[in-house]
């Protein structure tokens, strides 16, 4: 197995790094002489922003969104990956649910936000419930064409072998199909911080969807670009977290040459 220095594993999330970080200066310069009532100057909305986090509540409707976020694509993981698994390798069950996936994932699950809220009260553990059901249907669907994309190669062996199914799935079958799971995974963070907006400014007494409610309803416009910026530090800074877990894990993965890397997206392994 092979091992990555911490310059490898840092570099790809430099290279990540430069763009935003530009961005920021360009937007600096951009808005500093703005007198728009709607469009502050950056630096007031970074002021704004830093003083909400050390004497406002904001701190606490973080923790609270951060939470939600944390537990619902815990879930959404858990129950997606598992599934998927299973499904990826029974071929006549995959066949059977592939009509009600892709029903699934193509109905909009903020449709269901009101109905949630209603149902289950403004607490945590609706929001939770639903950002866990809008995440798991792409780590599920990825989990699955990465379990079916194994090569049949690798399963014929591990049943020569007569590797126990348990012990098949969880070391032969996992592994091969990390990559795609941690591409659904990216994809289902991005749906989970919009559902954990939605769903707190819906019906919620805290946290950051509810900061921007409360903040746009008394006109408080910098308060309001505040909270929509650290919503998007709070994204960029979990994409940030899963990248770094995604290189440490799958170090084979990406020390690859790219057209190794596309040959064993095609299951050329």
């Amino acid at each position: 197995m092979s091992t990555r220095t911490p310059g490898a594993l840092w570099k790809p999330l430099l290279k990540q790094l430069w763009l935003p970080v530009l961005c920021v200066a360009v937007l600096l310069v951009a808005t500093a002489g703005s007198t728009s009532f709607y469009f502050p100057p950056a630096t007031d909305v970074l002021a704004t922003l830093w003083r909400e986090l050390l004497h406002g509540g904001l701190v606490g409707d973080l923790l609270f969104s951060l939470r939600n976020i944390a537990l619902g694509l815990g879930i959404a993981t858990v129950v997606g990956v598992g599934a998927g698994l299973v499904i990826g390798e029974v071929d006549l069950l995959r066949q059977a649910t592939g009509p009600l996936l892709d029903f699934a994932r193509a109905t909009p699950t903020v449709a269901f936000v009101p109905v949630i809220i209603l149902t289950l009260g403004i607490g945590s553990g609706p929001k939770v419930f639903l950002i866990a059901l809008g995440s798991v249907w792409p780590i599920l669907l990825n989990t699955v064409s990465g379990v079916h994309g194994i090569n049949p190669a690798v399963h014929e062996t591990a049943h020569s072998y007569r590797i126990p199914w348990r012990l098949r799935l969880l070391k032969v079958v996992l592994p091969g199909a990390l990559p795609q799971i941690f591409a659904g995974i990216r994809v289902a963070l991005s749906i989970a911080v919009v559902l954990m907006v939605v769903s707190e400014i819906y019906g919620s007494p805290v946290g950051l969807g509810n900061f921007i409610l409360q903040s746009g309803s008394s006109f408080a416009v910098p308060e309001t670009w505040a909270g929509t910026v650290l919503i998007g530090i709070l994204g960029y800074g979990l994409s940030v977290l899963l990248l770094a877990a995604e290189y440490a894990l799958l170090g084979w993965y990406h020390q690859r040459p790219p057209r190794a890397r596309r040959s064993l997206s095609r299951n050329e392994v």
